[in-house]
C-alpha cells in the first residue's frame, strides 16, 4: 500500500504530529471503513488496533450487569485504544462506532513501540489522554448536575462537532444510551428542544437549527473539554 501523506490526513492528531514522528508511524497504517454500530474493542477485551478517526465518531462505553452508558466520545480529533500503551493492552471500556466513517488504524503493539521510542509523539498522546480525562470528568459533572434537556443539548453539540453537519443521524434509542436515561425521557426532551426551535426532529434524524441556543441550554456542561483540547494542541506547538 502506498504511504499516506500527512497533508491528506483529516485526523487532527496525525496532522499535528512532527513530520519525523508521522513518518515513523505511518508505514504501519492502513485506511479502513468503520460500519455503524461496529465494535472496535470490547470491555476487558484485547486492543488489537488503535484507530485514528478520519470521519465519523466513536462512543466509549462503561458497562456492568446493571447496564451501560457513554462516558466519552471522539471523532477526528482523537484515537481509540490509548490503553494499548499499557502493558496489558486492554481497556475497562468498550468502543462502539456511533457515526459510520473511516479511520487510519495501526497494530496496537507497533503503535506502543513507536510512541515509547519518540518523546515528542509520547507527549502528544499524553496530552490527548489528558483531554479524554477532562471530557470524562465533564460528562460526570453533567450527569450529576443537569437534567435531560441540557444533557441532550450537550450531546447534540458534541456529535455535531464531530460530524461537521447540521443533520445528525441519531435515533432516540441511541440518544437514550448516550445519556443513560429512558427512551421516553429522550423523546420528551426532544419535543421540548424542538418546541424551542433549537432542533427539528424526524425519524432517525435530528437537524440542528440554533447552535447558539443549544449552547446556552447546555451551559457549563459543554465547552470545557473542547477548550482544553484546543489549549493542549496549541501548547504542543
Amino acid at each position: 500500500m502506498a504511504p499516506i501523506p500527512q497533508t491528506e490526513c483529516r485526523n487532527r492528531l496525525l496532522a499535528h504530529m512532527d513530520a519525523e514522528d508521522f513518518d515513523a508511524l505511518i508505514g504501519d497504517g492502513e485506511k479502513v471503513s468503520l460500519a455503524l454500530r461496529s465494535t472496535l474493542f470490547e470491555h476487558r477485551g484485547p486492543i488489537e488496533h488503535v484507530h485514528f478517526m478520519e470521519r465519523g465518531f466513536v462512543s466509549l462505553v462503561a458497562q456492568s450487569d446493571q447496564g451501560r452508558i457513554e462516558v466519552g466520545m471522539f471523532g477526528r480529533e482523537g484515537v481509540t485504544g490509548v490503553a494499548a500503551l499499557l502493558d496489558d493492552g486492554s481497556s475497562v471500556l468498550k468502543a462502539i462506532v456511533q457515526g459510520e466513517g473511516e479511520a487510519i488504524r495501526f497494530p496496537s503493539a507497533r503503535f506502543r513501540e513507536i510512541v515509547l521510542q519518540r518523546p515528542t509523539l509520547l507527549r502528544l498522546v499524553l496530552r490527548y489522554i489528558h483531554f479524554l480525562l477532562t471530557q470524562t470528568a465533564q460528562t460526570a459533572f453533567a450527569n450529576a448536575n443537569y437534567g435531560v434537556e441540557p444533557r441532550l443539548a450537550r450531546s447534540l453539540l458534541m456529535v455535531q462537532d464531530r460530524l461537521e453537519t447540521n443533520e445528525l443521524h441519531l435515533t432516540h434509542t441511541v440518544l437514550s444510551f448516550m445519556l443513560g436515561t429512558r427512551r421516553a425521557s429522550v423523546t420528551d426532551a426532544t419535543h421540548i428542544l424542538e418546541g424551542c426551535h433549537l432542533i427539528r426532529a424526524s425519524r432517525g434524524t435530528i437537524t440542528v437549527r440554533d447552535r447558539k441556543g443549544l449552547m446556552a441550554l447546555a451551559g457549563d456542561a459543554y465547552g470545557t473539554s473542547e477548550a482544553e483540547y484546543e489549549r493542549l494542541m496549541r501548547a504542543q506547538g
